[in-house]
């Protein structure tokens, strides 16, 4: 990653408590545009905690967060989505009796038929966006391979098809930044290549990815820069093979483990 690609996401000394447990404490790193951020430690360093803060689904106690040079931390979910940025999650959650099809359309953001008053005053734009969006979902079931499964209910697919469903998705709110919750958890082998290889397509595409994973060959392959956080605290920040073979987050995982 060139040094003058601008910062994308800055968490500047973030920290959220939950009562006397400190979750996060004073967490601050930058990830510049196009690129692949890893998040890992041990269970309860406070990944998703943060993850939680950068997304909008919590406020935290203090600090700063912006994205693409606007600020959110403290902003509602759905403003931070607004403003750019998606998540997926660890347990994929689709809409289960709704198609695989549907699924992907009711993501799709900023379309003027939300507004019920286009619907009489502008139907052909409506009906325009409606057309592209379906064909944008197409597009998206067709690139993380489930376009056979388009009308079937979500509730049939694998957990890993349901991950991969979950990618699709947040892609076609074209995001700016996305985070991805353990994509490798709970997933066969074969679907987990796809992922990855899904992954980094789009990221040579162009967009940006922060990723928590417990998967060590999977963070080693695609993410530059990681992130190593233990007990609340960031570790260290640097490149994959530097951070995974320092002394102390070895040290964080073996303890943990202990």
């Amino acid at each position: 990653m060139n040094a003058a690609t601008p910062d994308l996401l800055v968490v500047d000394n973030i920290s959220k408590n939950f009562g006397g447990h400190q979750a996060v404490s004073q967490v601050s790193f930058s990830l510049k545009a196009g690129s692949i951020g890893g998040l890992i430690g041990p269970n309860g360093a406070g990944k998703t905690t943060l993850f939680n803060c950068i997304a909008g689904f919590m406020k935290p106690a203090s600090g700063r967060i912006s994205l693409d040079g606007g600020a959110i931390a403290g902003l509602a979910q759905y403003d931070v989505f607004a403003a750019g940025l998606a998540r997926t999650f660890q347990i994929p959650r689709p809409f289960p009796e709704m198609s695989v099809l549907d699924n992907l359309l009711v993501a799709a953001n900023e379309q003027a038929g939300e507004r019920f008053w286009n619907n009489w005053l502008r139907p052909k734009l409506v009906d325009e966006q409606e057309r592209q969006t379906k064909e944008a979902a197409r597009h998206w079931l067709n690139f993380v391979g489930l376009s056979d499964l388009e009308q079937e209910p979500a509730r049939i697919l694998s957990g890993g098809q349901r991950k991969l469903l979950e990618l699709a998705r947040v892609m076609i709110a074209k995001p700016k930044l996305v985070l991805l919750d353990e994509p490798g958890a709970g997933v066969n082998p074969v679907l987990l290549d796809q992922i990855v290889d899904k992954v980094s397509a789009l990221n040579a595409e162009g967009t940006t990815f922060l990723i928590i994973e417990h998967n060590m060959d999977l963070v080693a392959s695609l993410c530059q820069p990681v992130m190593a956080m233990a007990q609340g605290r960031l570790l260290m920040c640097g490149d994959a093979n530097t951070v995974l073979k320092d002394p102390r987050v070895i040290e964080a995982y073996l303890g943990n483990a202990a």
